[in-house]
């Protein structure tokens, strides 16, 4: 194996606060609901879902003219699949007790 494919293949523990869109390597670092263990490229794909639900939910935000009522409010379908998508992947790739937390939530 080549040193680029052990590299992607190497996990490490992440800690990841889903409303902050942040993942850390170091736990004291700032608050997060989850542990994960991911390679590079599964990192590099979480933080790309991070950034295309917060471009989602800013998309949102900016279409509307004045402010908006509860009615005027349109279901955002690309931010909720982004979101579910993030949890399938906090699932697949989190620890035991990330997995059971997830599932608890009944978001998947």
């Amino acid at each position: 194996m080549t040193d680029t494919k052990a590299q992607q293949s190497e996990r490490k523990t992440y800690y990841v606060a889903v409303g902050a869109r942040q993942i850390l390597e170091d736990r004291e670092a700032a608050s997060f609901e989850f542990a994960i263990h991911a390679n590079e490229d599964e990192l590099n794909k979480l933080q790309e879902l991070f950034e295309e639900s917060q471009d989602a939910d800013e998309d949102e935000a900016f279409s509307f003219k004045g402010l908006p009522t509860v009615s005027d409010v349109p279901d955002n379908d690309t931010y909720n699949a982004l979101i579910k998508e993030i949890y399938h992947m906090l699932h697949k790739l989190g620890t035991p007790e990330t997995k059971r937390y997830i599932e608890a939530m009944n978001i998947l």
